[in-house]
């Protein structure tokens, strides 16, 4: 079972993740975004970190939902409205458990994942972050190692597709051949489940 403290270590893992990427989450944008996805998202996550430090919820859904908030507040552009939506409706989908199964955590992120299709109107195949969450979700119910290769994958496979919503959208043709800032970030947060669950 999963538990506060798992989902604490999840939210940090996540942010030491996109500390370490934020270069290369900036340089993916720039050629097909506004070149600020890797310091938006490292801004959004370190005031997860921080708001966790300050008040720290006692329930999985607790913790997803202060962290969705957080990133609404603090991410600028679309990636805070998203990522906030994902967090926030997995969070709220997990309700006041104290503890929480994989199989229950798959179910509430496919929520969350559904929340943000409709928010951004993104199916798979348009080339963004939804390439690589509907994959991981899909491959949760396996194991986190699982999700986080599709995930993975998933990220890699938009390289060749062309753009149909986002910012990169407006390149057209010109969005083709590069790999979406977007499902690498998420790629991200879903790897930082297995180093969750390692420590």
């Amino acid at each position: 079972m999963l538990d506060a403290d798992f989902f604490r270590r999840w939210m940090t893992a996540a942010a030491a993740s996109v500390d370490r990427e934020a270069e290369r989450l900036t340089a993916l944008d720039s050629p097909i975004g506004d070149a600020d996805h890797g310091t938006s998202l490292q801004r959004g996550f370190r005031a997860v970190v921080a708001a966790l430090e300050k008040e720290s919820p006692g329930t999985p859904g607790g913790i997803l939902t202060l962290a969705g908030r957080q990133l609404i507040s603090t991410v600028g552009g679309a990636s805070g409205p998203l990522y906030g939506t994902l967090l926030r409706r997995t969070g709220k989908a997990l309700g006041d458990a104290a503890e929480v199964s994989a199989e229950q955590l798959a179910s509430a992120l496919r929520t969350g994942v559904e929340a943000v299709m409709t928010l951004g109107g993104a199916a798979p195949g348009d080339k963004t972050m939804i390439d690589a969450l509907v994959p991981a979700v899909d491959a949760l119910g396996d194991s986190f190692a699982a999700a986080r290769t599709a995930a993975e994958e998933g990220a890699v496979a938009t390289t060749p597709m062309l753009a149909r919503k986002g910012r990169a959208s407006y390149l057209g043709e010109r969005s083709i051949g590069h790999q979406d800032p977007g499902a690498t970030s998420s790629a991200l947060l879903v790897a930082a489940l297995v180093e969750a669950s390692h420590e």
